[in-house]
């Protein structure tokens, strides 16, 4: 018995990350991407469904046929990855703002900033090819929580955080993502510009940023 549940929580794990890192599937596109049946595809999702993880959209066909349905998580099912401890965060700024003011909380958020830019620029330092150092910041931002990945995007590169850790923070203090941003900039300045394309505070699926090298944009 034991075996079957720990079997099972791994499967589901497996299907949650899937949907949490490639967003919307059929639950087709599901049993390929993990080399299961369809069958089993779709009967996981139901139980996944069943226990508030996930839901179905339909949508209409491009072409003849059914409509198509297609599988994402559930606010329930976002909360089952890192949230940074969330509640203690938004606490220390609330805290902060309430009996420092503003500008305390300013400061804060640039000590932050430096800290978190010059850690990252240590972790990155002789790295100049922009496929190497994305590949290096996306592993180190995985680890922070944040599922990040890397690709390939005409001249440029997108790089993806399927996940925000801090997003409870980030919606109590806008300024955290615009520090983020500059953090990027910081850690491509010389090689490439950055531009945010998609944000998950403010509703997307997840954090987009357009990598165009200075070669490509000059």
């Amino acid at each position: 018995m034991e075996n079957y549940i720990a079997m099972h929580l791994h499967t589901a794990e497996r299907f949650l990350m899937l949907l949490k890192t490639k967003g919307p599937l059929s639950a087709a596109a599901v049993a390929q991407s993990l080399g299961i049946t369809h069958e089993g595809a779709r009967l996981q999702l139901q139980k996944l469904a069943a226990a508030g993880l996930v839901q179905a959209e339909t949508a209409a066909s491009r072409g003849v046929g059914r409509p198509v349905q297609s599988w994402q998580l559930t606010a329930a099912g976002h909360t089952r990855f890192p949230d940074a401890h969330a509640d203690l965060s938004i606490q220390l700024i609330q805290t902060i703002q309430q009996l420092l003011g503003d500008e305390a909380l300013q400061q804060v958020m640039n000590a932050r900033e430096k800290l978190a830019a010059d850690k990252y620029m240590e972790q990155l330092a002789g790295i100049d090819d922009i496929p190497a150092r994305l590949e290096q910041f996306a592993a180190i931002r995985s680890r922070e929580g944040f599922l990040a990945e890397w690709q390939a995007h005409g001249d440029a590169y997108l790089f993806i955080e399927n996940h925000c850790p801090i997003c409870s923070a980030a919606k109590e203090c806008p300024g955290i993502c615009e520090s983020e941003l500059r953090i990027f900039q910081q850690i491509m300045g010389g090689l490439a510009t950055i531009a945010r394309k998609h944000h998950i505070v403010g509703g997307d699926r997840r954090c987009v940023y357009e990598v165009a090298p200075l070669a490509v944009t000059a």
